[in-house]
């Protein structure tokens, strides 16, 4: 079966940092691609981050750009979002998401659309309090 399980998330003031990880149990990230993604209340799901685990250039949500920052460990099978200069806004239930990348399409056209992935992760909380 495969899982995707996500942790690290937790209570930050603005201005605060997180790491949050995504493991995958049950497979590997070898042949996919890895979203991040948030949904706060009320809100639909928001693309944040995108990384091809074998390798290629990150994508970020502009409202993350220069503070977040998608990377891989592929020892721990494990792909990480680290989150800087927190704000209120960012709070939010945060899920990591995978997919085999199309070949057919420039990767900016899907990478952020939550509707294009497989398979997801049961999500982690991130609150930051003003």
């Amino acid at each position: 079966e495969v899982q995707l399980v996500e942790s690290g998330g937790g209570l930050v003031q603005a201005g605060g940092s997180l790491t949050l990880s995504c493991t995958a149990d049950g497979f590997t990230f070898d042949d996919y691609g890895i979203g991040w993604f948030r949904q706060a209340p009320g809100k639909e799901r928001e693309g944040v981050s995108y990384i091809n685990y074998s390798g290629g250039s990150a994508h970020y949500a502009d409202s993350v750009k220069g503070r977040f920052i998608i990377f891989s460990d592929h020892a721990k099978n494990t792909v990480f979002l680290q989150m800087n200069s927190l704000k209120p806004e960012d709070t939010a239930v945060y899920f990591c998401a995978a997919v085999v990348p199309p070949t057919s399409r420039n990767v900016v056209q899907w990478a952020l659309n939550a509707d294009e992935y497989d398979y997801w992760g049961q999500g982690t909380q991130v609150t930051v309090s003003s």
